[in-house]
């Protein structure tokens, strides 16, 4: 099995609610003068053969991107692991590449190592680690996991953290990257990283 293009189908998560962020979409939100998600539709497009992008809102806006736009099976809002469920079941590849929308640093480089950790070590899922904790919305997995996802839904459960410990799941070290994993949840945040970007401290 081989990491190339052929083989691995993107999720941009852009579902949630963005309580912190006034309840404003982030994905749609312009970082350095382009809507967020536009970050991660690039990193994708440089691994992924498809790209999905889960969103609850806004569908139109999301449509005009070019890609399919998949919405949870349910609108109660139940987080990224709902998003990454209504993926897989479209997903027409056996593995599934996972970023979230507001993450504007993330690179095709970075996801690539993801897909060869998940292959490397022939597990379930690879999820990114900056050392000292996991970031699991940056994740690699095996889209056969789909009905081991709906079964921890339907218990009530919603941390990505748990399903995870489930599986055989492997950290991927970017500890001297831990920038990467910036996201943005509030106004302040937002203002912040564009301040950081133009002092050349981020992309």
């Amino acid at each position: 099995m081989t990491t190339d293009q052929t083989e691995a189908t993107g999720v941009i998560l852009a579902g949630g609610r963005a309580r912190r962020m006034d309840h404003r979409d982030k994905g749609l939100i312009l970082y350095r003068g382009r809507p967020m998600v536009s970050y991660a539709v690039e990193a994708l497009s440089g691994v992924a053969r498809q790209t999905l992008i889960n969103a609850n809102r806004n569908l139109d806006h999301y449509r005009q991107f070019g890609l399919p736009v998949v919405t949870d099976a349910t609108d109660s809002f139940d987080g990224p692991l709902a998003g990454i469920l209504a993926a897989m079941r479209q997903a027409d590849s056996d593995v599934l590449l996972v970023v979230p929308c507001d993450s504007p640093l993330i690179l095709p480089g970075h996801l690539r190592r993801l897909m060869a950790a998940l292959v490397e070590n022939r597990a379930e899922a690879a999820v990114a680690c900056d050392g000292e904790r996991w970031h699991p919305v940056f994740l690699a997995l095996r889209t056969s996991l789909a009905g081991s996802l709906q079964r921890y839904l339907d218990n009530g459960q919603r941390k990505i953290g748990g399903w995870l410990e489930q599986l055989h799941t492997v950290p991927v070290d970017f500890s001297k990257t831990p920038e990467l994993f910036v996201n943005v949840n509030t106004p302040a945040e937002l203002t912040e990283l564009e301040s950081r970007a133009g002092n050349g401290h981020a992309q």
